[in-house]
């Protein structure tokens, strides 16, 4: 995992500029120190402020691969560690008896059903036999607190115990981003065990230099009236406040509409790709801002 070019924070920012990613001071200091600690970095914020895509472009940057778990209400351990898969399993036996002609050792038998060949590894094991990686655990707020308590555990050491087949550890701990839209607090004995990072919104200058990244064809006049447009959403008390990549649908819907200015003719038009609630927009336009 060792990159000279990602040594320092302002390694890690130009490291991640290249993918894309246009991170503040904040952030490339927080990638850094997760990666040079070795500890989970808690990435918390409103939705579109680049938690995902942060672990993204670390994984880009760092040419790692990613494995993604998406947390939801219900998660359990057999969805994001592992699982056997009974019904080769259940083949297996058959063709044991079907061979062994009614001599079949049952104990023998039973040992060569937890064996890899059986095993379905989730994110979380594939996280640590693939390691290294970046394991980006996304919307852990969505989880139950019996699964935080149970990441909790598989955070300290990098291992996991599976009573059949014995202990995984990591070659390496893997990066691990876990992200959170604060729907709920996270644990305190979770977040000890993380650094952590509050995402803000780009201001307007950063969030022109990342609608022009990402989309190269857009100028910069059409770039400051979208970003400007959507800080002004912002502001505002809206039901879903725009995110950066609301932003980019807008900008990027307007190039496949060929404008080349955000006039109010337009913004109404195409409102809907940055705005999803109609009274939102409804707010928006008697605001002036569409």
């Amino acid at each position: 995992m060792e990159s000279p070019a990602m040594e320092s924070p302002e390694g890690v920012a130009a490291a991640l500029d290249g993918t894309g990613y246009l991170p503040d001071d904040g952030i490339a200091t927080a990638a850094f120190l997760a990666r040079r600690m070795r500890r989970p970095l808690l990435c918390e914020g409103e939705p579109g402020t680049g938690k995902t895509a942060l672990a993204q472009a670390l994984a880009s940057a760092l040419d790692l691969r990613l494995i993604r778990l998406q947390c939801h209400e219900g998660i359990d351990a057999a969805q994001a560690l592992y699982d056997w898969d009974f019904p080769r399993q259940l083949l297996h036996l058959r063709t044991l008896e079907a061979a062994s002609g009614g001599t079949l050792n049952a104990e023998e038998a039973e040992s060569s059903l937890y064996t890899s060949r059986f095993l379905l590894a989730r994110p979380l094991l594939r996280a640590l036999q693939e390691s290294p990686c970046v394991l980006l655990v996304d919307e852990i707020d969505r989880a139950d607190d019996e699964f935080e308590a149970f990441l909790l555990e598989m955070l300290s050491e990098y291992a996991v115990s599976i009573p059949e087949f014995g202990v995984v550890e990591a070659p390496e701990p893997p990066l691990v981003v876990l992200t959170s839209n604060r729907t709920r607090e996270v644990h305190d004995a979770l977040k000890r065990r993380c650094l952590y990072h509050w995402l803000e919104h780009p201001g307007l200058e950063r969030e022109v230099a990342i609608l022009r990244r990402r989309l190269p064809g857009l100028d910069a006049r059409l770039a400051e009236q979208v970003a400007d447009a959507v800080q002004r959403m912002r502001r505002m008390e809206l039901l879903k406040p725009p995110g950066v990549a609301e932003a980019l649908d807008w900008a990027q819907a307007l190039l496949a509409l060929g404008t080349g200015d955000l006039d109010t003719e337009v913004a109404a038009r195409t409102l809907g790709a940055v705005l999803k609630y109609r009274e939102d927009a409804d707010r928006a336009r008697a605001a002036g801002i569409v």
